[in-house]
């Protein structure tokens, strides 16, 4: 025998100001509708969902119907592909306010949510700001200042101020800054200690370096170079400058498009 559903929210809540409002609520919406078996009860709880994410209703009420569809049935790789399909159609700015409410109800990241549904594995996994954070020692901080420099998104966080200045750089995916030089009359330059994710580091006329965590790169002065994420994964390294003489950065040409593609091309092989 189908669940028989009860509402009693009407009454408890507008009894006294509303009392026909919380009959045809209680009563009607949910007494006779939603217990007629012409539709079963997952579905319902679907088709609502979707009702209320397509008017842009991301209140209280919709937690209550993602609850409900959780409590019948709908998975959570089901209602993370609901949520992404309707986005098409009723607006991505509604699915990305919808989809805090899964997180909240189903108990889990976007990180995993976007798994479950691509059916990505944790190697090839994209992840989100917030799930990546909490995969590193360092804080990612804030939007990067000198972003104009950067194509793609980054963060930049003060790990140390005394003695030697030091910077958690956070590259999102498919994120790299600018060909760069460090000028100095003498010493000088940069090093980077990668404590996150993978990227590259390139100087001018040489072969990327892949940098995954441990990774160590010393940048003499004068050398033209560039440093960024991989395509499919955040980046995070330390940025430390070495102290020189009348030192000063120059921001040159962005990386190609096409160089960019072939150093991750030549990486994913």
């Amino acid at each position: 025998m189908e669940e028989k559903i009860v509402q009693t929210a009407g009454r408890q809540q507008l009894g006294e100001i509303a009392p026909e409002f919380a009959h045809f609520n209680d009563d009607v919406l949910f007494g006779e509708n939603w217990n007629n078996h012409d539709i079963d009860l997952k579905t319902r709880t679907v088709i609502t969902v979707v009702a209320l994410m397509a008017q842009g209703i991301t209140d209280s009420s919709l937690k209550y119907h993602l609850e409900n569809a959780k409590n019948h049935g709908v998975t959570r790789k089901e209602m993370v592909a609901i949520v992404t399909h309707v986005a098409f159609y009723a607006g991505w700015p509604k699915a990305w306010a919808v989809f805090n409410l899964v997180k909240e109800v189903y108990g889990e990241d976007v990180e995993s949510l976007a798994k479950e549904v691509k059916g990505e594995t944790e190697e090839n996994l994209v992840q989100t700001k917030e799930s990546y954070e909490k995969s590193i020692f360092f804080p990612v901080g804030e939007p990067n200042p000198y972003g104009k420099f950067f194509d793609g998104q980054s963060f930049l966080a003060q790990v140390s101020d005394k003695q030697v200045p030091m910077f958690n750089v956070t590259f999102e995916p498919g994120c790299r800054n600018h060909w760069h030089i460090h000028h100095a009359k003498s010493a000088g330059g940069q090093m980077l200690v990668c404590v996150g994710g993978k990227g590259f580091y390139q100087e001018w006329g040489k072969e990327p370096v892949l940098m995954t965590p441990g990774t160590v790169v010393n940048i003499p002065a004068e050398v033209k170079h560039w440093h960024g994420a991989v395509d499919n994964s955040w980046f995070s390294h330390l940025a430390i400058e070495v102290e020189g003489e009348d030192t000063s950065n120059e921001w040159l040409e962005a990386v190609s498009e096409e160089d960019y593609r072939k150093v991750n091309e030549a990486y994913n092989k």
